[in-house]
C-alpha cells in the first residue's frame, strides 16, 4: 500500500482541502474528507464525506480504521489573521488543541504518515526576503503562533513515534480550480482576490485597504500570491516522497513573486475592464509589510514549480469561479 492509496483529508471542505482533494481524486486515490463544514464549504464529489469534528477522537478512530486510510492529510483549522488577535484562545484550541487530540489517535490506530497545511504566519516580519526555511520563525500573531506549535508537535511525534511528516508553508493561497467548479467560498470572506473581485463587480461594499504606510514602494502590503491549483500538486507529491521515506520537515510553497495590494487590484482592472471601488482603512493587526517565498527547497525536494501561479491566471481562474 503506498501514502496515496486511501487520503483522510481533514478540512477537505474548504479552500485549499477542496481543491487538494479533487486533485488526489483525479489521481485515482480514495478521498474521505472529515469537515465539520462551518466555515462556508464546498462539497467534493466522488469522497467519502465525513461530518464531524477532528477532535472527536472515536469518530476519527472509527474514520482510520473503516477506510484503512493511508495518510492524513491535515488542513482544518481557523486561518484569519486578524480574528486571532481578537481571540487567541479560538485558535489555540481550535488549532493546536484539536490536532493534538487528531495525532494522538494517529499515533494509536496509524497511519505512519502526516502532511500539515502550514503557512507563512510562522515567519513574522522577516529579517530578508525571499525567506528560506532556516530563516528566523517568530509569528506576530496567535495564528501563526499556532501554526509553528503545530510544527513543533509534529518534530517530537516524529522523534519518539516515527510519525513520518511535513508541513508545507503556503504564502497567500489563491485562483480556484480552472473549470470553475471550486472556487474560495470562506464565510465571512476575508482573502483579497475574491473581495477584490466582488467590490468590482458590485456584490460588496468597496474594497478596505489596511494601510498604505508600509515601507513599500507604494505603500501597501507585498504578499506572494501562488494558485491553489498548484498547491494540491505540491501535497501529492509530498505524499509520494513521504512514501516509504522519511520525514521532510517544513518546506515553502509560494511563487517568488510579491504583489502589492494596490498591484493586485490595478491588474485585476485592467483583466475586468472595469475599477475596483476601495478606500483605505487602518492597519490591521498582525500584517507583517512583506512575505516573499524561496521555492528551492521544493523544487530540489519535490521536483515542485508552480505553473499556474501568474497573477493573471490566478485573476483570469478566480473570476471564472465567481460569474
Amino acid at each position: 500500500m503506498t501514502a496515496r492509496d486511501t487520503i483522510l483529508v481533514t478540512g477537505g471542505a474548504g479552500f485549499v482541502g477542496s481543491h487538494f482533494a479533487r486533485a488526489a481524486l483525479d489521481a485515482g486515490s480514495k478521498v474521505v474528507v472529515l469537515d465539520d463544514f462551518s466555515g462556508g464549504s464546498t462539497e467534493v464529489p466522488g469522497a467519502v464525506i465525513v461530518r464531524g469534528d477532528i477532535a472527536d477522537r472515536a469518530l476519527v478512530g472509527k474514520t482510520l480504521a473503516a477506510h484503512r486510510v493511508t495518510s492524513v492529510v491535515h488542513f482544518a483549522g481557523k486561518i484569519a489573521v486578524n480574528e486571532s488577535v481578537r481571540d487567541p484562545a479560538m485558535y489555540f484550541d481550535g488549532n493546536v488543541v484539536r490536532t493534538l487530540a487528531l495525532l494522538d489517535v494517529i499515533r494509536e490506530h496509524g497511519p505512519g504518515v502526516m502532511l500539515f497545511s502550514s503557512t507563512a504566519a510562522v515567519y513574522g516580519t522577516p529579517e530578508r526576503t525571499p525567506i528560506e526555511e532556516h530563516d528566523r520563525l517568530a509569528p506576530i500573531n496567535p495564528y501563526g503562533a499556532t501554526k509553528l506549535a503545530i510544527e513543533h508537535a509534529l518534530a517530537g511525534y516524529g522523534t519518539a513515534y516515527g510519525l513520518r511528516w511535513a508541513a508545507l508553508r503556503y504564502f497567500n493561497a489563491a485562483g480556484a480550480h480552472p473549470d470553475g467548479t471550486l472556487r474560495e467560498n470562506h464565510e465571512p470572506e476575508t482573502h483579497l482576490i475574491p473581495l477584490v473581485i466582488d467590490a468590482a463587480l458590485g456584490r460588496r461594499p468597496p474594497l478596505v485597504i489596511f494601510g498604505d504606510d508600509y515601507p513599500t514602494p507604494d505603500g501597501t502590503c507585498i504578499r506572494d500570491y501562488v494558485h491553489v491549483c498548484d498547491l494540491a500538486a505540491a501535497h501529492l507529491a509530498a505524499l509520494d516522497r513521504l512514501d516509504g521515506g522519511a520525514s521532510l520537515g517544513a518546506i515553502n510553497l509560494g511563487a517568488s513573486t510579491g504583489m502589492s495590494v494596490k498591484q493586485i487590484i490595478g491588474v485585476a482592472e485592467r483583466v475586468l475592464g472595469r475599477p475596483v471601488r476601495h478606500s483605505i482603512g487602518p492597519r490591521r493587526e498582525g500584517d507583517p509589510a512583506v512575505l516573499l517565498a524561496s521555492n528551492a527547497l521544493a523544487a530540489r525536494v519535490l521536483g515542485w514549480r508552480p505553473e499556474r501561479s501568474s497573477l493573471e491566471t490566478i485573476l483570469d481562474d478566480a473570476i471564472r469561479s465567481r460569474t
